[in-house]
């Protein structure tokens, strides 16, 4: 007789785990509970297949929801010192680069070259500014947004019930028994906040937050991963001081570099960046050299608009991992921002080289080439760019930059239609608004011009370009209280443009004399 031969079930599990095929290793575990419902380790390596599936990793996913921000209980000082804020504009350092040079945020902080979560959107001023925004509505609080996971983890559960039951959980029994503790505490820290009912969320936060106070007290407050899972917890529920006083006791303990990355991220929602800065040295000081502490330093000197800095730190970046996709294309975005467009092609063709293959890049080497005056890739590289889209945004943006090209070789009319089509795929488009009315300028449409710089002043406050254009045409047109209006605005968002100064003088002195 032939006897079948079959590996043992537990052990294809763990096996289907290591190779990150947690859906099976999940099910295979399932199989194993319906036959022992009592298997700790079925039910141990099922809860960390359903955790790693929804995993992502908390130092880098950070966005604040609008209630977040416009009800912010960590206030700061109105008037910061120059270099010692994040959220108010014109407190960078010097030597950074102006608005006429590199385009902002609505923030006051220059555009970087490689989106973050911390960098989407500019911190508004207003509720008005917050929920009015042409991309996908930013979440109401960091609950309803942050947390919600790919692939709706809340459907990873067994069709007769939820996997665990938190409600029933003896948290402190649990606590008592390390190897199932810490499984126990991701899966609910991690997949459980992922519910569809939002009111449930604070529990599941306190269930993690309850389970990892008793763990650590059973450890005698002296195992520095629950000190850290503490920090967490006190971080999702917005106690950021007391998460500060947890990663710093864990750090007594345990010298570990994810935790000085935690405790500087705390340092940056609390607005002290110069705090924030010194634990990524001290950080740096146990681990030289360490990509991820260099890549913060960046980050924080890029934000408060010291590219000087930020450049030299994403070099040292480079030094120690010259594949870092994030370094080579801020340093690729600063050469361009400094007027050397042939420097920051040959590092944008070095994303290509590695494979990077997206609109952004296409985009990015196309207005390299021209501006490089390589006429010959400029249009191929859009063509890839436009063929590569996967929203309308993005497909605004490169009309726009076609536009721009359009200019630059003196075709007016398809730039009108570069900028047309810009505001055919989003609306809310303030710089081709803004360069529209310039070019209904140049026809003599006063008005049409006047009403394309009003919607730009409208849409994007935090631009001077629509305020100064416009108080230049009412100037013109003898609307002397609209421009002196407009002509605050552009000052307000640039102080330092001479022409500003210039009209605001003329006017001036024109309202003296009446």
């Amino acid at each position: 007789m032939e006897k079948t031969v079959s590996m043992e079930p537990l052990f294809l599990a763990w096996s289907s785990y290591r190779r990150r095929r947690f859906q099976r290793c999940a099910d295979i575990c399932s199989q194993l509970l319906s036959e022992s419902p009592y298997d700790q380790a079925a039910w141990s390596l099922k809860t960390r297949a359903l955790t790693e599936m929804v995993y992502i990793d908390e130092v880098e996913v950070d966005q604040e929801g609008i209630a977040d921000m416009m009800l912010d209980e960590s206030s700061i000082a109105q008037v910061a010192r120059p270099g010692t804020s994040l959220r108010l504009a014109g407190t960078g350092q010097g030597a950074a680069p102006t608005p006429a040079v590199r385009p902002m945020t609505q923030s006051g902080r220059p555009i970087t070259g490689f989106v973050r979560p911390s960098t989407l959107s500019g911190r508004p001023e207003t509720m008005e500014q917050a929920i009015r925004t042409p991309r996908t509505a930013r979440p109401v609080t960091s609950a309803s947004g942050r947390f919600v996971r790919l692939g709706t983890a809340s459907m990873l559960t067994n069709p007769d019930g939820p996997f665990i039951n938190l409600s029933r959980l003896n948290l402190a029994k649990y606590a008592k028994r390390p190897n199932l503790s810490k499984t126990l505490f991701e899966y609910i820290f991690h997949l459980e906040n992922d519910v569809k009912n939002t009111l449930h969320l604070p529990f599941c936060r306190l269930q993690a937050l309850d389970l990892a106070a008793l763990a650590t007290e059973h450890a005698q407050f002296k195992d520095w991963w629950w000190k850290v899972q503490l920090g967490k917890c006190y971080y999702r529920l917005g106690l950021h001081r007391e998460a500060e006083k947890q990663f710093r006791s864990a750090l007594t303990h345990q010298e570990f570099v994810d935790t000085y990355l935690y405790l500087a991220k705390v340092y940056q929602r609390l607005d002290q960046p110069i705090t924030a800065l010194n634990v990524f040295k001290q950080g740096l000081d146990h681990f030289p050299a360490e990509v991820t502490l260099l890549t913060g330093i960046a980050r924080i000197h890029e934000e408060m608009n010291n590219m000087t800095s930020a450049t030299e730190y994403y070099k040292e970046v480079l030094k120690q991992d010259n594949t870092h996709v994030e370094a080579i294309a801020c340093i690729g975005s600063n050469h361009f921002y400094t007027d050397q467009p042939e420097i920051a092609l040959r590092f944008y063709r070095r994303l290509l080289q590695m494979g990077v293959f997206n609109c952004q890049l296409y985009n990015n080497l196309g207005l390299c080439c021209f501006y490089a005056q390589q006429y010959d890739m400029t249009l191929s590289s859009f063509e890839r760019a436009l063929a590569l889209v996967s929203s309308d945004e993005e497909q605004a943006d490169i009309w726009y930059n076609l536009g721009h090209v359009a200019v630059g070789i003196g075709d007016l009319t398809l730039a009108y239609q570069c900028f047309k089509l810009a505001l055919a795929f989003n609306n809310n488009h303030g710089e081709a608004y803004n360069n529209l009315a310039v070019l209904e300028l140049r026809k003599g449409r006063i008005e049409q011009a006047k009403a394309f710089l009003q919607t730009a002043a409208s849409l994007s406050p935090h631009m001077y370009e629509p305020h100064f254009n416009l108080a230049t045409l009412s100037d013109k047109v003898g609307d002397l209280q609209s421009s002196y209006m407009a002509a605050q605005k552009s000052e307000d968002a640039f102080p330092e443009h001479v022409d500003t100064q210039q009209i605001l003088k003329n006017l001036r002195q024109h309202f003296a004399t009446l």
